[in-house]
This record gives structure tokens, sequence and C-alpha cells, in this order.
């Protein structure tokens, strides 16, 4: 059943190595599973490795979109698992920082996917470089993908302090990877959601999930298959399919917040219409 209008989503982190990828994937593949049209952005485009993760082998990505004019259904990749990818490129340095230009022209292309999609899923890079900010501020929704360990939960922090002083954004979801329990989880999402309210006014941190530390995720990994579709029946996939039955409830945003979405022109469209 296709949703009367799309939702896009990133799943964002601050620091590198906390499953990011892997998360996107994951839920990519679950979101497809419940008969939702979903397609997977590969945003982290100087370093992509979603076709990787998938052992797949794309013709083109999205450097042959902005240097060699080739159309995004051309892109497209279809998955085994129900949900399509737009790969980007690896060690590709012309990628590491769009120009303003390249930003409309993706925002352009994307809108030709708007009447068959209902979950964009936006895998961004770590860290706060241009492309990540840029990527988090053209969502509609912000999942931030963190881990126990202490550098992850300060980059988190970085990130969101830049998106909210400099950009305004104020609401963010969190889902904790690598848990030994869903205790130390939500412990996790405590701390840092305390630090926000401390040193932050306005933000609004919400608990998107838990997920553990499992071995299934890295033999998945090593051959290339999400763990969800590997190992259903294993915690960590258990798990995922939780969250992505929460984000599947999640109703997207139809208000513009000063900032260029994806889809934008439907919405400034609805907007319209309303008023």
């Amino acid at each position: 059943m296709s949703r009367a209008y799309p939702l896009v989503l990133s799943v964002t982190s601050g620091k590198g190595g906390v499953g990011k990828t892997n998360v996107s994937v994951n839920l990519s593949a679950r979101l497809a599973a419940m008969g939702r049209r979903v397609v997977l952005l590969d945003a982290d485009l100087g370093l992509a490795n979603v076709d990787v993760l998938l052992g797949l082998a794309p013709m083109y990505n999205l450097f042959h979109l902005f240097h060699e004019g080739v159309d995004i259904q051309s892109i497209l990749l279809e998955t085994e698992y129900g949900f399509r990818i737009l790969p980007a490129a690896s060690g590709v340095a012309d990628m590491l920082s769009l120009s303003t230009g390249q930003k409309l022209e993706l925002l352009e292309a994307m809108d030709s996917l708007e009447n068959e999609v209902d979950f964009l899923v936006v895998d961004t890079g770590a860290g706060i470089n241009d492309n990540v900010l840029y990527f988090n501020l053209a969502v509609q929704e912000r999942l931030l993908v963190v881990t126990p360990e202490p550098t992850s939960l300060t980059d988190a922090y970085a990130l969101i302090k830049v998106l909210k002083n400099n950009h305004g954004v104020d609401r963010f979801r969190v889902l904790v990877n690598m848990v030994p329990d869903e205790k130390t989880g939500r412990n996790v999402f405590a701390t840092l959601y305390k630090a926000c309210d401390h040193f932050l006014d306005g933000v609004s941190l919400d608990l998107a999930g838990t997920l553990p530390a499992d071995p299934a995720l890295r033999q998945a990994v090593v051959n290339q298959i999400p763990f969800s579709a590997a190992a259903p029946e294993a915690p960590a996939s258990k798990a995922i399919d939780a969250v992505a039955r929460r984000i599947n409830d999640w109703q997207p945003s139809t208000q513009l917040d000063g900032n260029i979405k994806f889809f934008w022109k439907r919405i400034l469209f609805q907007e319209q219409s309303v008023a």
C-alpha cells in the first residue's frame, strides 16, 4: 500500500564506524517487506558503500548524473530485497563537496520520483562537512545513529549543535546501535538527551530504538547480505524490524522550514492549495 505523500529520512551520524550504512540498508529492506516503495540514496558521495554491502556493481552512479548527464531512472538500481538504490561514487574527490548547482540538480532529478516513492532513505556521510549538513537539511526526519562509545556521543552532539545553532534544526530521532542490552541503549540515549537539554535550547530528541551487538551482523556484512534477510530470527533483525515498524507509522511533514527539501515543489504546491 502506497503512502499519500513520501517521507524523506536521513540516517546520519557524527562519527564513522557506528553502523549507519548497515542500518540504512536493513531499514530499507524491512520497510520494503511491509509493502512500501523505498529508494535508498547513498549520500556518502565520496566514500560510498551501499552497493558494496549489497554485493552490487552499478553501471552508473551519481557522478554520472552530475558529470555525464545520465538520468536518474538509469542510475536507479533494483535490489533483490524489494527496494531500489541510488548509488554514489567511491574515491572520487569531485564528489566530496557538491556545488550549489549540483545540489539543486539532484533535487530536480529526484522530483521525477515523487509519485513512485513512499520512503526516501538518505544514508549520509559522517561528521559535519558540507554534504552531511546539506542532506540533513533537505530531509524531513533525521535518524541519528550512535553507539555507547564516548566519542560517538560527543560527535553526535557536535552534529546536533551545528544543525540547531546554524540552521535551526531542532528535532532528531536517535537509534542506539551495538548495545549489550536495551537498558544500556536507553542510558546512552539519556546521556545524549541530558547534554542537549542542558546546553542546547529547544532541541527535541526521541528514542527510535536500540540495536544489540549481534554476531549475525558481522557475518552478513562479510556475505554482502542485509542481516535482516540473512538471519531474520537474530536479535538484531527483530530489533531493526521493530524500528522499521515505528518509522512506518511516522507521518511526513508537509511544511517547509526555510530549507530546500527533497520533493519541495510538491510541498510548496500543497501549502499553496491549503492556503
